[in-house]
């Protein structure tokens, strides 16, 4: 049988759209060691508010460290971001259908109050994972012993792995190029296509694009069906049609 993989990087209570792609996975490898870009939805992510959108930002330490990798950024001790956000999560969906069943364990991650970014979001990322229901095997590329950039990379890790199918997000064909070096590993390459369903929300219109915490919260068991519901088929790597375009405030 053929085995899938998906590489991302691990991202800060991630959107829905990042789940199907575990959910569609064998196994899903957190690229954790690649460098760290704090312009990225690495240490950020969004949530929604009685006025709107609201973004949740791990402070890190950066200052002189700029070819740091993801594995190695360290969380500002000094900031009291894990109560902030939590004030923050707290506040505005206290009132959601779920909200009671799922709020003391993500309490108890915030709580660690770990040195790593990594540490929390890699937690987080399991969590979820776990709460959702998906099967996916998750690994770090960090303990992999992989190296390269780019497509090479990616496909040292498909490699490492096993992997004879690669699930990649939508927006890396532009440094996958035409995808030959997978299929010179004997590699198929196919490209996620999705799109973000409607589900229940507070506070008036909704908002694609937020935390899936925002869809577990309002949809708690219904979560995963309501993720695989914006499911598209995958687009083979090898196409001239044009992908799916992404919003670029939308976290990939």
């Amino acid at each position: 049988m053929a085995k899938t993989a998906v590489i991302m990087q691990p991202t800060y209570l991630p959107w829905q759209g990042y789940f199907d792609l575990m959910d569609q996975s064998d196994v899903f490898v957190l690229l954790d060691s690649v460098q760290f870009d704090k312009r990225s939805w690495q240490q950020r992510n969004r949530v929604k508010t009685s006025r709107g959108e609201c973004m949740l930002t791990v402070p890190v330490l950066t200052k002189g460290k700029s070819l740091q990798k993801i594995c190695e950024v360290e969380i500002d001790a000094t900031s009291k971001f894990c109560a902030e956000h939590l004030k923050a999560i707290e506040l505005n969906y206290a009132k959601a259908r779920y909200f009671r069943q799922y709020i003391d364990s993500l309490r108890g991650i915030y709580l660690k109050q770990p040195k790593y970014l990594c540490d929390l979001t890699v937690d987080m990322i399991f969590w979820i994972k776990n709460v959702l229901g998906i099967r996916a095997e998750l690994l770090r590329s960090s303990s992999l012993g992989v190296e390269g950039t780019k497509a090479d990379l990616l496909v040292e890790i498909c490699r490492k792995t096993g992997a004879d199918v690669y699930l990649s997000p939508a927006r890396s064909r532009d440094y996958i190029g035409d995808g030959r070096l997978f299929t010179d590993h004997g590699i198929a390459l196919l490209y996620h296509h999705y799109t973000p369903p409607v589900y229940t929300q507070l506070f008036g219109d909704f908002i694609p694009y937020l935390s899936v915490l925002d869809l577990i919260f309002n949809e708690g068991d219904r979560s995963l069906s309501v993720i695989r519901s914006g499911r598209r088929e995958s687009l083979k790597g090898n196409t001239h049609d044009e992908l799916p375009s992404v919003n670029v405030t939308g976290n990939c």
